[in-house]
């Protein structure tokens, strides 16, 4: 639904990315190279999300870092857009609440790293019914018209030592 209201690919790409996780932030090349775009069309749309408020910029040696602007009134509404449109929500609402008893759930591989790839991976860590999550998870996907993968942990530990490199916490202290 977003890609309908935003036209700009490269904007959607940057929203997606910036939007996803408080911590985003990136640089010019680096935003460049991760979606494949040129980066004049990058360096355009920063400017205007910047413009806009909704992202802020700050010199870091020779490169300007941007993230999201916490502080603009859009903040929140971006980001439930972002987990509308990623379907995190849906997830959360139609699986992760219903699976058992979760120590944690996290958001890995791409789209913690703000990318929308059309699979949701997901990592859990708790007890939790397997043949009951994977109907739910089958369901999850045919709503969401997304490839989900769900992995279960049974304590944070051994999840840790998978060394996932891009992780998202949703659920858990």
């Amino acid at each position: 639904m977003l890609s309908a209201l935003i036209t700009s690919k490269t904007r959607l790409k940057l929203l997606l990315k910036l939007f996803s996780h408080p911590e985003a932030q990136g640089h010019l090349r680096g935003f460049a190279q991760e979606f494949d775009e040129s980066t004049n069309s990058v360096r355009i749309e920063l400017g205007k999300l910047h413009e806009a408020g909704l992202i802020v910029a700050q010199q870091d040696g020779q490169k300007v870092m941007y993230r999201p602007n916490i502080q603009n009134p859009f903040y929140q509404e971006l980001c439930s857009l972002v987990s509308k449109h990623m379907g995190f929500d849906q997830i959360i609402e139609r699986v992760l609440d219903q699976v058992g008893e979760l120590e944690a759930a996290y958001v890995v591989g791409d789209c913690a790293k703000g990318l929308d790839t059309g699979t949701i991976e997901m990592a859990i860590v708790g007890d939790v019914d397997s043949a009951y999550l994977e109907r739910l998870t089958k369901r999850a996907e045919e709503e969401l018209d997304r490839k989900v993968k769900i992995s279960v942990f049974k304590d944070e530990a051994s999840f840790r030592v998978q060394g996932q490199e891009n992780v998202l916490k949703i659920i858990g202290e």
